[in-house]
């Protein structure tokens, strides 16, 4: 049997055995974790609502919650208590043959010494369609229990075959208390000298995630140990955390959460709150270029006519930034945004298209006037504004009665447009 050390791939427990579990180099979170019911902390739903989860005789399940939350964990744990032989499979990492490799592994365990197989995959949303697919004859035979591990709602992120043959279990995001019980359980438990009020604050910092609280903890013990006999006060744990506890991710949750407080923070017309919002994109790695891009959407949408320099603002901006680059490019950010904050605003333009599109497409093909097309005999009775005063005369333009898609505001520039329309067409 292959082991994960060496491939990275899948492990089983009979390897496991062989490695040194207090090991100073492996990361805490992992020489932390617990190996029984009695030290796993928060979840006290799960075998309430789902009272399988207690049984030897476990059915195939998937775990589903936020990082950092114990999917991990629980699914050593209900091994062990299964007394099944466990497999390991990073879904990151390994492909269908590797998938394949390991089961035909579990079959021969199975043949061999009689001994049930259980196989946990992380982040099983990973998969594609051919490895869950490759899963789901040996799931429905029963040949190997199956628990999977994802971040990611499985009624969206696995294939509905497959999903119907597994229990969702899914874990809440844990406490700020439930952090800090793991937290001062740990500490006490490896040595780690920690001011109350640090624990306290990497709790808060976590976010319910576990994970990245013990991650938190071990930069502090591996700080600690260069230190010698001085360990890190509060105040130097704080800015430790300051330094490292931030995240952004660009093509998930947080990415789409961010863009969208900045968005609204413009249209509500707060230049500060826009301008933190856009702190947040930049400290995370955003590609200023995007942010740009939003900007001159944003400045037709939300802006509009009520102050057509603003499209002349974001335009410029998205110039600049694609030129200059960052750090220097954020100057070019915060001048749009702050200018597209304040500014007068109107989305007449935006829902005027829209409303001309649905129109469009409930109607069948819209026929062009005679006397407004390229080459016609009636081409002749077009009237050319410009040859009349104030370059306006009153002709048809559509072939019949068109609604009123445009509907100006009384803000800004737009005022002015408006009160010119009603001057024409009135």
């Amino acid at each position: 049997m292959v082991n994960d050390a060496q491939t990275g791939l899948f492990e089983n427990n009979s390897t496991n055995q062989n490695m040194v579990q207090s090991d100073a180099r492996r990361p805490l979170a992992f020489r932390a974790r617990p190996k029984d019911l009695d030290g796993y902390v928060g979840q006290t739903h799960l075998f309430k609502r789902y009272p399988f989860l207690k049984s030897r005789n476990l059915p195939s399940i998937v775990l589903w919650g936020p990082p950092g939350t114990g999917k991990t964990t629980l699914a050593h744990i209900l091994a062990e208590r299964s007394g099944l032989e466990f497999y390991r499979f990073n879904a990151v990492l390994g492909g269908i043959g590797d998938l394949k490799k390991l089961i035909a592994s579990a079959e021969e365990m199975k043949k061999m010494f009689g001994k049930e197989a259980l196989i946990f995959i992380d982040e099983i949303h990973r998969f594609n369609k051919a490895q869950q697919d490759a899963l789901l004859p040996h799931v429905e035979a029963g040949d190997f229990t199956l628990i999977g591990a994802t971040t990611e709602n499985p009624r969206s992120s696995v294939n509905r075959a497959l999903l119907s043959r597994l229990q969702v279990v899914e874990l809440s995001r844990l406490s700020s208390q439930e952090v800090l019980t793991i937290l001062e359980t740990t500490s006490k438990k490896y040595e780690i000298p920690t001011p109350p009020m640090a624990l306290d604050f990497i709790a808060d910092y976590s976010r319910g995630d576990a994970r990245t609280a013990l991650n938190i903890l071990d930069l502090v013990q591996r700080q600690n140990a260069e230190l010698g006999d001085k360990p890190l006060d509060f105040n130097q744990i704080q800015k430790l955390i300051l330094e490292n506890a931030r995240d952004y991710d660009k093509d998930k949750d947080r990415h789409y959460d961010v863009i969208s407080a900045f968005i609204k923070s413009m249209r509500g017309s707060d230049p500060n709150a826009a301008l933190l919002w856009l702190a947040v994109m930049l400290d995370g790695g955003e590609d200023p270029v995007f942010i740009a891009r939003r900007l001159v959407v944003f400045a037709s949408e939300d802006v509009g006519n009520a102050d057509p320099m603003g499209l002349t603002i974001a335009t410029s901006a998205l110039s600049a930034v694609a030129s200059i680059g960052m750090p220097e490019a954020r100057i070019n950010l915060a001048q749009a945004v702050t200018y597209l904050a304040a500014a007068e605003k109107s989305n007449a333009a935006y829902m005027g298209i829209n409303q001309a599109m649905e129109y469009v497409q409930s109607n069948c093909t819209i026929e062009v006037p005679n006397h407004l097309r390229n080459h016609h005999d009636h081409k002749k009775n077009y009237k050319y504004p410009h040859s009349y005063e104030g370059a306006f005369v009153e002709q048809t333009y559509t072939s019949g009665s068109t609604p009123k898609f445009y509907e100006p505001t009384e803000y800004g520039t737009e005022k002015k447009i408006k009160e010119r329309l009603d001057k024409l067409w009135n």
